[in-house]
C-alpha cells in the first residue's frame, strides 16, 4: 500500500529512543525525512546512526520541551533545515518512577514533575508547531497517550492522570484545527517492553517482601495472560505502524479520534 508519505518530514518528541526511535525509522523506510527532538545530547549521534542505517537524511535536535522559549527557537531551527513540519509526532513522556495501588503510596510532590513533562510538555510542542502548519495550510498530529489515560490504571496515578489529560487536549486540537485542514489524534500503546514500563516493575518489586518478588519476565508475563486477550506485548514497532498510517493520506478521514494499540486490553477492562 502507497501511504504517499515521501518527500514529507515528521519531526518526532522524544525521537532518539522507544517508540519515537522506531516511529522514525519507519517514517524514513517510507520517504519521509525524520527530525529528531529529545533532550539527550546523543541525539545528533542517533540521528546520524539512523541516517546511515535507512539512507534518508535525519537531523537531531537537543531540546527540553518543558522550555517553551527553547521550543519555539528548535522549531525556526527545523524550519531553517527542512521546507515545513508536515508530521508531528509526540512521543516523549515520563512516569513518577512510584508505584501507586491506591495513589496514597505517592505524595503530592509525586506529580509536578509528570505533568510539566507529560502535559505542559504537550502544549509547549502543540503551540510552536500549529502556528507553522496554519501557515502552510496542512499537517497531521499524532500525540502518543496511554491506555492507562482511558481506564484510570492505578498502577502510576500521575501518569495516568497525565494521560488522560494529553486524549483531551489532542480532541480540543483537533476540532480547533479541523478548518485549516490539519488533522490530530492519538494513539494509545498498551503493554509495550520500553524502560518505562520497566520502571514501573521495579517500582512495584521494591515494594513486595522478598519472597513475592518476581523478575520483570515473571511479572510482566502474568500481566500479559491476564489483561492482554491476544495474549503477547504488542512492540514498538506496532505502535510505529499505526502512528505512520495515521500520518499517511490513507488516513485523510480520520481526526479527534483515540485509537488503541493494545491486543484489546481495553476491551478487556
Amino acid at each position: 500500500m502507497d501511504l504517499n508519505l515521501s518527500g514529507t518530514s515528521a519531526v518526532i518528541t522524544g525521537g532518539a529512543s522507544g517508540i519515537g526511535l522506531v516511529t522514525a525509522r519507519t517514517f524514513a523506510e517510507e520517504g519521509v525525512q525524520p527530525v529528531l527532538w529529545d533532550r539527550t545530547d546523543q541525539v545528533h549521534r542517533i540521528a546520524d546512526q539512523l541516517s546511515e542505517a535507512t539512507g534518508q537524511t535525519v537531523l537531531g535536535f537537543q531540546v527540553d520541551i518543558t522550555d517553551y522559549t527553547a521550543v519555539q527557537e528548535i522549531a525556526k531551527q527545523t524550519l531553517n533545515r527542512v521546507s515545513q513540519i508536515d508530521h508531528l509526532v509526540h512521543a516523549a513522556a515520563i512516569g513518577s518512577g512510584k508505584f501507586g495501588f491506591p495513589f496514597t503510596n505517592l505524595t503530592p510532590a509525586d506529580w509536578p514533575r509528570v505533568f510539566e513533562v507529560n502535559m505542559q510538555g504537550m502544549v509547549n510542542v502543540a503551540h510552536a508547531v500549529t502556528p507553522l502548519m496554519q501557515q502552510a495550510g496542512t499537517g497531521c498530529m499524532t500525540f502518543i497517550s496511554s491506555i492507562a489515560g482511558q481506564i484510570g490504571s492505578q498502577t502510576d496515578p500521575p501518569y495516568s492522570a497525565s494521560k488522560a489529560a494529553n486524549i483531551n487536549f489532542a480532541q480540543c486540537m483537533a476540532k480547533d484545527l479541523a478548518p485549516a485542514g490539519i488533522r490530530v489524534n492519538s494513539v494509545c500503546p498498551g503493554m509495550v517492553q520500553t524502560p518505562l514500563n520497566q520502571s514501573v516493575w521495579k517500582a512495584w518489586n521494591d515494594r513486595q517482601a522478598k519472597a513475592d518478588q518476581k523478575t520483570y519476565e515473571q511479572w510482566a508475563g502474568e500481566k500479559i495472560k491476564q489483561l492482554v486477550p491476544l495474549q503477547r506485548w504488542q512492540t514498538p514497532q506496532d505502535i510505529a505502524n499505526m502512528i505512520v498510517f495515521l500520518s499517511s493520506d490513507r488516513a485523510a478521514q480520520v481526526t479527534g479520534q483515540t485509537i488503541n494499540v493494545d491486543g484489546g486490553f481495553v476491551m478487556h477492562w
